[in-house]
């Protein structure tokens, strides 16, 4: 039998050779680890749903920004779970709330050694669990949740985040963010717009890291799971708008909207390996299904390849130990 003198399976004939030829490739840098704080605890408190990842308190956060720093990781996304909650979220830009305390804190052990970011969305504190204020008649009001958004900004800003990842899906969200940091001298402070946020399944997990009081759901202003074009009309928007770097969320289940955005955006892309994903490979792999080495670094390859440059995952710095 006549064969082509080209054969692929050449390539693949050793590690090196592997190695020498891959197409896509993964570095710490490449790389953002999500860290929960919690107020009033001394020490982490272990997430059942998420097996290895923590509440953090103050002191175990600032050593986990460390190592992080010493992996090469490239930046931390930090959540706040504060103790009291209100309709308004007023923790939110508290000086003394969680997660401006938290800021000052990496900051104050780590400076500009790695990209420090601050999720900026009201749902940690809120009484209601919605990303913005409630009206009367039980809707999401956008506009006066702006408002709130750029308080939250500027707080994030004075506290020390590099970057506020607007999470909340608020129409004009990264206008009025942007325009509010820009009047007040901070035009430094770089937007990550979380721009295609999917009403996902798949953030189970999430809320017990941050000991959610939603109920119902957010389908009002997160996006439909079946919807692409509309993702594209978020991205395109945010850009206009001023964002420095979008995000897809979730990663895997949307992998052709990853790329459809890289495609499209002329900032960086980023992907956010949200908290079912993550929960899903463990649980496979403490059951023995499934290789969870072998598996976490698949993952994070095929979000890599369908165009993101940045990964938000809560395998971070495990994953920038062994690369």
């Amino acid at each position: 039998m006549a064969f082509p003198a080209h054969r692929p399976r050449r390539l693949r004939s050793t590690p090196a050779l592997r190695r020498l030829v891959a197409e896509t490739r993964l570095h710490p840098a490449d790389l953002v680890l999500p860290l929960f704080v919690r107020e009033g605890v001394d020490e982490p408190v272990p997430l059942t749903s998420m097996p290895g990842v923590v509440q953090h308190s103050l002191t175990s956060l600032r050593a986990a920004a460390r190592e992080a720093v010493e992996l090469g990781v490239g930046g931390l996304m930090l959540f706040g779970v504060p103790r009291q909650r209100d309709a308004v979220g007023s923790g939110a830009d508290d000086p003394d709330g969680i997660l401006n305390v938290a800021l000052r804190e990496v900051r104050d052990e780590v400076g500009d050694a790695i990209v420090v970011m601050a999720d900026l969305c009201l749902d940690e504190f809120t009484d209601h669990g919605h990303c913005g204020l409630v009206a009367d008649d039980g809707t999401v009001d956008n506009d006066g949740t702006l408002e709130r958004y750029a308080s939250m900004a500027l707080a994030q800003a004075d506290a020390g985040a590099h970057v506020v990842g607007l999470s909340g899906m608020m129409d004009g969200q990264v206008g009025h963010v942007r325009a509010a940091l820009d009047d007040a001298g901070r035009s430094d402070v770089l937007i990550l717009a979380y721009a295609a946020k999917y009403a996902s399944a798949f953030y189970g997990p999430f809320r017990e890291a941050v000991e959610s009081t939603l109920t119902g759901d957010r389908m009002t202003y997160q996006q439909d799971s079946g919807n692409a074009i509309e993702a594209l009309r978020e991205v395109r928007l945010d850009l206009d708008e001023g964002a420095d770097i979008v995000m897809v969320k979730p990663a895997l289940p949307y992998l052709d909207i990853v790329r459809a955005v890289a495609e499209e955006s002329d900032v960086p892309v980023a992907a956010y390996q949200v908290s079912g994903e993550y929960a899903m490979v463990e649980a496979a792999a403490a059951a023995g299904m499934i290789d969870r080495e072998r598996a976490i670094m698949e993952s994070l390859l095929a979000i890599r390849r369908a165009g993101a440059s940045i990964i938000l995952t809560y395998w971070a710095a495990e994953v920038a130990r062994t690369l």
